[in-house]
């Protein structure tokens, strides 16, 4: 929001600064983001009189003019602004005289004719061209004609003037015009609001005569009045109403308009005029629009009207969108000589459905979308035609003709002073309070410190006691408020067990080589029930609004968008990966979604190519089963599970039928490792890709036992190996399962070390070696203990899988 100094000053009496007063404005809660002097650096412009103009004897476009500029100085001038003319008040600015940008004035010759200063227009001293009345556009500003040759042309320009800008938050919709502005500024300064007189004298003529109104969307317009005023004179506005106009961003284009303008800004009412004889009818009809009826705006747009449009009707077809813009059909225009004038409150969700919806956004359309006062629409009609009496020779009907109710009831806030300073760390009096309520406006009723406040319709914002009590504190100086410690004890911060198991997973899975990716939580319909280790139906979860169809259904997996990322990788000539993403996954059991789907942490990765490398040792690994797989048990080992984690074999839709394990939690499934699928490996043009699938949720959501440090062993071990020879489909876990159980409490390591399925075995068998550490941490163990129990675990394992040891 714009507001001119000069203009504010009329309505409150300010004797301090404009940065002052910026200043103050801002300590008080509203943030003045820039104080703006409309005097670009201007100095030595003056009131001129062109006493003679002649046509310049060497150029067609040039003009030679003795101007007046004071104390009976008459000097030449030569112009080349296209209406410049004999009997006008410009601007001069005189040698010597310094104009925006530091062009300084100087004594010239023009094709051969002296020219002692220069006739300026308004875009030379600094005014946004875009603001310069239209007539004024391409030449000089004619100024009026009691101004005086040789004064200040910047007085009569409203050049001295210094321009506010208030970056007004959404509740602060009070202080969208002066008025409103003035009521905050005459309660930051302990000052009087002095308002404009509006009394109007009226005709004989009623203005019920000439139209009526009829509100059929009373939800949408709850109040509309019209008058009528006769016999106007169109014509430009006076200086100082254009002046004040621009300096608010506005420009100027005819006394009628711009009235309507200037009580928008003063008042912060929208206001329309009507070229009464361009109705065509006598009636106003306020409805909803039909889908699809069309209306021709002031812009000369076409613009196609929706049902959910509020319109402005002569009863047939629509004049204006309601709180948007008027339309072009009843403009008023340079020969209108009948006004009415539209003084209506429409509500703002309609209006602001509208303006998006067209695609317009006007200052009227702004503010109806904040909310106006209710209560200030018949000031501001009032207002608006006694300047159109006084400015525009036109005479004022009698009375508005009205539809709906013109005024609201106020409601009344309960505040109590004792909260109030508790919130605020003050000691303010009750005294103190009334006097800033005073200062604010604000009736109030108070007892014992309660406060019970009248809330004016102009704040709407103030609905709860937490507001009262933030007027009192910006109005008494946030500045003033004293500083306090704050007294509570002190807990020292730290992650939880969950939060510090999940940190635990990326360290580790980074410390062993895995980077981490963080993708889409959205996939495609097709993809998103790849990779499910569930044996229950799943069924996939749509969007309603996707933003592509890639992107159109939630994920159940994360690998699906991890090899999105290998995939984008291998195409940019990158062949060695090791990636991972822990995040959330989507589970929905239920056909028709009726509740929210289940929610669950994963831990996923995926490699490919050269897991490591050695180049000075000639050593070069390439990713295996056995390399993902090793990887998962030292993450099993950091999380305090390798005791309870088993892997079995199984096949997931794909992946490896024959290199795929399930990886077991207490005998229940929570992911699996192994190798993608040979055709899904194609599809995707990768190498041999590893990947494994944690529900990293039921993993950490399992009671672990705490570690136990034992202290290292002081008698020595005894290690065995052996190789057995077994059926090939016979995994080695189930060995190890036996081995463990059947060495008892002296077995204290088995380790797999060696598999062997060569030529030289027998068809369908295979050779693993397996090394047995035994050991007591009391006593040195002697040979009988050991061969005794390492023949029962031969025993065992060739009584249960007919196992032989290798020769």
């Amino acid at each position: 929001m714009l507001i001119s100094y000069n203009w504010l000053k009329e309505y409150v009496n300010v004797e301090i600064s404009p940065s002052e007063l910026a200043d103050k404005i801002t300590k008080s809660g509203i943030e003045v983001e820039m104080v703006e002097s409309l005097n670009k650096g201007i100095s030595g412009v003056v009131v001129g009189y062109v006493e003679e103009c002649i046509q310049h004897p060497n150029a067609d476009k040039l003009r030679v003019c003795k101007v007046d500029v004071g104390q009976g100085e008459v000097s030449q001038i030569v112009c080349g602004a296209p209406n410049v003319a004999q009997g006008q008040k410009v601007a001069v600015a005189v040698p010597g005289a310094v104009l925006p940008g530091n062009f300084k004035i100087k004594k010239a010759k023009l094709r051969g004719e002296e020219s002692h200063g220069m006739i300026c227009s308004l875009t030379e001293l600094g005014v946004d061209t875009k603001l310069v009345p239209k007539e004024y556009a391409t030449g000089i500003f004619v100024m009026p004609s009691d101004a005086e040759p040789g004064s200040d042309a910047l007085e009569y320009l409203n050049l001295n003037d210094h321009v506010l800008e208030l970056g007004l938050t959404p509740n602060r919709a009070d202080c969208l015009n002066v008025i409103g502005v003035a009521n905050e500024v005459a309660a930051i300064l302990e000052q009087e609001v002095k308002l404009p007189n509006t009394s109007i004298k009226t005709t004989e003529e009623k203005a019920e005569d000439f139209i009526s109104v009829q509100i059929e969307s009373l939800e949408d317009n709850p109040y509309y009045g019209a008058m009528i005023i006769r016999d106007v004179k169109i014509g430009p506005s006076p200086l100082w109403m254009q002046n004040r106009l621009m300096a608010s961003g506005i420009r100027p284009i005819n006394n009628i308009v711009d009235i309507t303008n200037y009580v928008l800004l003063e008042y912060g009412q929208p206001l329309h005029a009507f070229d009464y004889n361009r109705l065509g009818s006598k009636e106003i009809v306020i409805r909803r629009a039909t889908e699809g009826e069309h209306i021709q705006t002031l812009d000369d747009q076409d613009r196609k009207l929706k049902d959910t449009h509020l319109v402005i009707t002569n009863g047939k077809d629509p004049i204006a969108v309601a709180g948007v813009m008027g339309g072009a059909t009843s403009e008023v225009q340079s020969d209108t000589t009948n006004v009415l004038l539209e003084a209506a409150y429409f509500t703002s969700g309609r209006v602001r459905a509208a303006s998006k919806d067209l695609g317009l956004r006007s200052e009227a359309s702004s503010r109806y979308e904040k909310g106006i006062d209710r209560n200030r629409v018949f000031a501001a009609a009032m207002r608006a035609a006694s300047l159109m009496a006084e400015l525009a020779g036109g005479k004022v009907a009698e009375g508005i003709v009205e539809a709906g109710k013109r005024e609201v009831n106020s409601y009344s806030v309960k505040m109590d002073v004792s909260r109030m300073n508790n919130l605020l760390g003050t000691e303010i009096t009750s005294e103190q309070t009334a006097s800033i309520f005073n200062r604010l406006g604000f009736a109030y009723k108070e007892s014992d410190g309660q406060f019970e406040v009248n809330v004016p319709s102009r704040r709407p914002d103030i609905t709860i006691e937490a507001d009262l009590i933030e007027e009192v504190g910006r109005i008494y100086g946030y500045d003033r408020i004293p500083t306090t410690y704050l007294l509570s004890e002190a807990r020292p911060g730290g992650l939880t067990k969950n939060q510090a198991q999940r940190r635990n997973i990326r360290t580790y899975l980074e410390g062993a080589g895995l980077y981490q990716a963080v993708t889409y939580a959205l996939t495609t319909p097709a993809k998103s029930t790849h990779f499910s280790f569930s044996n229950e139906k799943v069924y996939p979860i749509s969007v309603a609004h996707p933003m592509s169809e890639e992107r159109s259904t939630l994920r159940m997996s994360l690998l699906p968008q991890l090899l999105e990322v290998l995939q984008y990788n291998r195409n940019r000539s990158m062949e060695d990966l090791a990636i991972y993403e822990m995040g959330s996954v989507f589970i929905n059991r239920q056909e028709v979604l009726t509740d929210l789907p289940e929610e669950y942490v994963f831990v996923s990765g995926a490699v490919t190519g050269v897991f490591n490398e050695h180049l000075w040792q000639g050593e070069r690994k390439t990713v295996d089963f056995y390399v993902l797989k090793g990887i998962l048990e030292g993450l099993m080992g950091e999380l305090n599970l390798s005791e309870r984690i088993t892997y079995e074999a199984g096949e997931i839709e794909n992946m490896h039928p024959g290199r795929t394990a399930i990886v077991k939690l207490d005998g229940i499934s929570v992911g699996f490792v192994g190798q993608l699928h040979p055709a899904l490996q194609k599809d995707l043009d990768v190498k041999d890709t590893y990947v494994f699938e944690l529900n990293a949720t039921s993993l950490l959501e399992k009671e672990t036992d705490q570690m136990i440090y034992q202290t290292l062993p002081r008698y020595p071990s005894i290690t065995r190996d052996i190789a057995l020879v077994v059926d090939q489909e016979l995994p080695a876990g189930d060995l190890t399962t036996v081995i463990q159980a059947a060495g008892g409490e002296l077995l204290k390591e088995v380790n797999l070390f060696d598999l062997y399925e060569g030529d030289k075995m027998e068809a369908g068998k295979k050779s693993l070696a397996f090394s047995l550490k035994y050991f007591d941490p009391e006593r040195t163990l002697t040979d009988e203990e050991v061969v005794t129990a390492h023949n029962r675990v031969l025993k065992s394992l060739e009584e249960r899988f007919g196992a032989q040891l290798r020769k």
